[in-house]
């Protein structure tokens, strides 16, 4: 089965350390809300300064003095933002953001230090945004039986706009079928029941794999198949008469292929100073960065730098041949020698 957008869009919902440039650019859709100088990575390289960048979709550091040294933190990953006290190699004990993530079953924590006295954008901004993230998620995400409509008619979204309204569609996801409304907007399909209108669905074009038509026990039916992120659902539509079906066919084919290389993820957040952003957006700040040859970069286990810490829980004493001595058993995907090299060999640390 075809792959649906969103199953290759791995910014908003993954943390990844030390990427290449490539990762670290803009995909189609994602944009550059707030560019923040001067921040430093207090948890896993404290004492270099760094700038933050906040997309749309992510939040991403890199080191100013060596590019390679790199994170990028989807605000799906998020558990929560606050701030806290901490002390920083560069400005001593200061306020300071803290980030508690989860990704692949693992908690990650991130602690990032405006160098520059007073200034609040860093919380300002981060918080901001991923409030709006959290807000938006009808434009990325398969939703049923949600409040989508009021007094029989949808209830538009922000940016949304509405291409076609169609009646008299069977929604065939139960044996006898349950007639409705198909209403195609240029972010999403939507269906909802004429009886019941808390039956319903809104599916994204993001999280659409396919649109086919196929035969079903009702005859030709237009069928969406939806993506394995949203959980791989088949749902099937009946649309008389059949010129009808596949003009409808045809309409969310070329919808669907537009919008899935161009997706709206719907994340609106409105600075209140503007100018500065305005002038950085008018270039990738990546493309000031000049690719770095992995073969020349020493191994960094940045993954066990970032680690929450889990007091709840005691991991199992085992005894450690290497070590001669009685020790908690190590983490799932981590080695003895491993914890050993958190940090960057000497030879490729740089002062500021």
């Amino acid at each position: 089965m075809p792959q649906a957008a969103v199953d290759s869009i791995w910014e908003n919902r993954e943390v990844r350390f030390d990427i290449l440039l490539s990762q670290l650019k803009m995909r189609p859709g994602e944009f550059l809300i707030d560019q923040l100088d001067s921040i430093e990575d207090t948890k896993g390289n404290s004492g270099d300064r760094g700038q933050l960048l906040v997309t749309n979709l992510r939040i991403i550091w890199h080191s100013q003095t060596m590019k390679r040294v790199s994170l990028s933190v989807g605000y799906s990953t998020v558990l929560t933002i606050t701030t806290k006290i901490v002390n920083s190699k560069l400005r001593g004990p200061t306020e300071a953001l803290h980030i508690l993530t989860k990704f692949t079953q693992t908690r990650f924590e991130f602690i990032f230090t405006n160098l520059v006295p007073g200034n609040q954008a860093l919380f300002t901004s981060v918080i901001g945004v991923h409030k709006a993230y959290n807000s938006s998620k009808m434009y990325r995400e398969l939703k049923l039986r949600a409040i989508i409509t009021e007094s029989k008619n949808l209830k538009l979204l922000p940016l949304e706009q509405i291409v076609s309204r169609v009646n008299g569609v069977w929604n065939l996801s139960s044996d006898q079928g349950n007639l409705g409304t198909m209403v195609i907007t240029n972010i999403r399909v939507v269906w909802f029941a004429n009886m019941n209108d808390q039956f319903n669905l809104s599916l994204p074009y993001v999280e659409i794999a396919s649109v086919e038509l196929k035969v079903s026990k009702f005859g030709m039916a237009l069928v969406l198949n939806s993506s394995e992120h949203s959980g791989g659902y088949v749902l099937g539509f009946r649309i008389d008469p059949a010129d009808k079906l596949q003009k409808i066919h045809k309409e969310l084919t070329s919808l669907h292929k537009l919008y899935s290389s161009t997706p709206i993820f719907g994340v609106q957040y409105v600075q209140k100073d503007t100018s500065k952003v305005k002038k950085k957006k008018e270039s990738d700040p990546m493309d000031d960065i000049n690719e770095i040859d992995e073969s020349s970069y020493g191994s960094r286990d940045a993954f066990a730098a970032y680690l929450a810490e889990e007091t709840h829980k005691d991991r199992e004493i085992v005894f450690c041949k290497e070590l001669g001595v009685a020790m908690e058993k190590i983490k799932d995907g981590f080695t003895l020698e491993s914890l050993w090299s958190v940090l960057p060999p000497e030879h490729n640390k740089k002062s500021l």
